[in-house]
């Protein structure tokens, strides 16, 4: 999820601009910046690529969730319907809201299964956390049924997903939140960063108070004059993050592009050999091709292919501990989840970059693929 791999000039003048004016706070400072507000630019500026009525940067991903999960004020120790397979962070947010998460299973989408959420539903449940894992949706449709027949809301995790979309609409504008992540490895990057997105003007304001040890921001008083909201914490952007993603949001769909280019190169070769079968998509033109994802029969000839590639100079990806292991030790489940356990045993991930030779990738798998 490269957007380090396009940094240029763009990013550095207007890294300079900030520095040069002295003020790297987003909030006052006025005659100093000159009328200049980066995050609020770039805040305004997402939130129109996004399709939402609000957006508010943050400091990070992590800090997107938990903003969320706070902005929502719900019951304590309530339950979170989330995937097992998902980065630690979403797993943290949870319980540093004080709401206990509950694994679900996830299907070859490599994302939650739909069947596991209807499973695991009960009276506790508070919110149902679909993780778009990888830059490809959940399925949508029927997750947002179940949130409008039991009542209870949604909050996406698109912190792997920015710019991915389901049947026609961006990812992280379904639910009450959407969550969004900046990071130095995602494909917009600030170095640090993310941002929280709503359509609601009363769930922006609680995030909004929230993220700021809950200073409201009036505009007719002075900061430290205003009375506080809500208890909050410090989870401000800064200017040179607001800075570096309005540079990178005018390249993501460049950036998007190029990844199904090589993205498209890569799969056409494996997609002759039918031991391989692919990850599945419920918006196939809509995911933003940051992953290759892939299925061989079974773990050991998974492990022998992985071996393969490594031997031939191209590393697979990681996908069991930090994203699955990690998450059922902290949740201390009594389920092994057996069915994700098997899919991602025999599942095979490459990483595509902008800047790839992806020719010479393909006709690597290629000679691997004969001589497997």
């Amino acid at each position: 999820m490269p957007g380090r791999e396009v940094f240029d000039q763009e990013e550095i003048k207007e890294v300079l601009e900030v520095l040069n004016r002295g003020v790297l706070f987003r909030y006052g400072f006025d005659v100093q910046r000159q009328g200049v507000f980066k995050v609020a630019q770039f805040e305004k500026e997402f939130a129109s690529y996004i399709g939402s009525r609000y957006a508010l940067g943050v400091s990070s991903g992590t800090a997107a969730l938990k903003t969320a999960l706070e902005g929502l004020n719900l019951p304590k120790k309530t339950e979170v319907l989330t995937p097992c397979f998902t980065f630690v962070a979403t797993i943290e947010s949870i319980e540093e809201a004080g709401l206990k998460p509950v694994l679900c299973e996830i299907d070859e989408s490599l994302n939650i299964s739909v069947q596991d959420i209807q499973d695991q539903l009960n009276k506790k449940t508070s919110v149902i956390l679909p993780v778009h894992m990888m830059g490809s949706a959940c399925d949508m449709t029927p997750i947002m049924q179940i949130s409008k027949e039991k009542n209870i809301p949604v909050v996406e995790d698109a912190c792997q997903a920015t710019g991915a979309q389901y049947q026609g609409k961006k990812l992280g504008t379904f639910g009450k939140y959407g969550c969004f992540s900046f990071d130095y490895v995602k494909v917009l990057t600030t170095g640090e960063g993310g941002m929280v997105v709503t359509d609601d003007e009363n769930l922006y304001q609680q995030a909004d108070w929230y993220h700021d040890h809950g200073h409201p921001h009036r505009s007719d008083l002075p900061r430290g004059v205003e009375e506080r909201m809500r208890k909050g914490t410090n989870f401000r952007m800064n200017e040179i993050q607001g800075a570096l993603g309005l540079v990178q949001l005018k390249k993501l769909p460049t950036i998007i592009e190029t990844h199904k280019k090589n993205k498209a190169v890569i799969k056409t070769v494996l997609e002759k050999y039918d031991f391989i079968t692919f990850r599945k998509h419920f918006d196939a033109d809509g995911e933003i091709a940051t992953f290759l994802a892939f299925f061989l029969p079974d773990a050991k000839k998974a492990e022998r292919f992985k071996e393969k590639m490594k031997e031939n100079g191209i590393n697979p990806g990681i996908l069991n501990y930090w994203h699955f292991i990690a998450n059922i030790k902290s949740v201390k489940t009594r389920r092994n989840f057996s069915r994700s356990r098997k899919i991602l045993e025999r599942a095979v991930v490459i990483e595509i970059l902008v800047k790839m030779d992806a020719e010479k990738m393909a006709d690597t798998l290629d000679r691997i693929c004969r001589e497997f």
